[in-house]
């Protein structure tokens, strides 16, 4: 019995023991049953979706064209603009500079009124409002050739499940695994092996769900992350009775062992001085 207690509690151990295939990324497909992905990888820049929030700014060597539609935009606002859009944060402030899309995709901008930008672009959004402003400005005596710049604020990810919090993106081709580094990883009871990510695509939500570990990623659909994603991640299962490592096991085994020892000296002694007093008894019951 000991034996058998022995090699049954060695096993569980091990069985929930977190091994490096179960947090390693970049892992070859095919080993440990990790998937293989197709090479579907085809970034697409982002396009302008309804209640996206754009910043706006109108250059041109005319300080009056520039004050008409910059008006509260100087220097200090625009660099807390800028700002803004690296943190994804600033709400209060940016809605007072911003253009916020409509549900039909429209923006309302100074002497110009509604603009269509949905599905555009931000490159194509800029060129759309330089020709739209040079064909009106372009009347004007003394016009000088005008330059925009438009961005999009509040571009985040979020994340739930095992950690949760939304994240900035800072870049225009955030890979998950930068955005991995910037919500600081996953925790070590993460399941890699199914992560799912919520996704708007053509104004319809979807849920895929892949396989981080796999080495294949880097040229599948999930490798970059898009704005307003929602990266879900579970706990592996047995997570209570996981172990993190090879020493982890040891102590555990060594404890567990002892104890499992102690009970049994008890047990077998209890049984012994029973049987002790039986025999005893019966001696005594012979005699007589």
């Amino acid at each position: 019995m000991k034996k058998i207690f022995c090699i049954l509690l060695v096993a569980c151990a091990m069985m929930s023991c977190v091994t490096s295939r179960k947090v390693n990324y970049m892992q070859e497909p095919g080993k440990h049953k990790i998937p293989a992905y197709a090479d579907t990888l085809d970034f697409e820049e982002y396009k302008i979706r309804p209640n996206d929030r754009l910043y706006i700014y109108v250059y041109s060597l005319d300080e009056k064209i520039m004050k008409m539609y910059n008006a509260g935009t100087g220097s200090t606002s625009r660099a807390q603009m800028q700002q803004q859009m690296m943190s994804g944060g600033g709400r209060t402030t940016s809605e007072l500079y911003t253009y916020l899309v409509d549900k039909e995709g429209n923006i309302d901008f100074p002497t110009l009124g509604k603009i269509n930008v949905l599905g555009l672009t931000t490159r194509e959004t800029k060129h759309k409002m330089e020709e739209e402003l040079s064909s009106l400005l372009k009347e004007i005596p003394g016009y000088s050739t005008i330059s925009v710049e438009v961005n999009i604020l509040q571009r985040t990810f979020s994340l739930i499940g095992v950690k949760s919090g939304q994240f900035p993106i800072r870049k225009e081709k955030l890979t998950i695994f930068e955005a991995l580094a910037e919500m600081g990883n996953l925790q070590t009871y993460s399941d890699r092996s199914r992560v799912k990510i919520i996704r708007d695509i053509n104004g319809e939500t979807t849920i895929r769900e892949f396989d981080l570990r796999s080495k294949d990623i880097i040229n599948s659909e999930f490798y970059y992350i898009e704005p307003n994603d929602i990266i879900y991640v579970r706990e592996l299962t047995g997570k209570a009775f996981g172990l993190t490592s090879a020493g982890a096991v040891v102590g555990v085994v060594a404890t567990t062992l002892s104890f499992g020892v102690f009970v049994y000296t008890i047990v077998a002694t209890g049984i012994n001085h029973v049987k002790k007093h039986s025999g005893s008894s019966t001696s005594n019951q012979t005699s007589e």
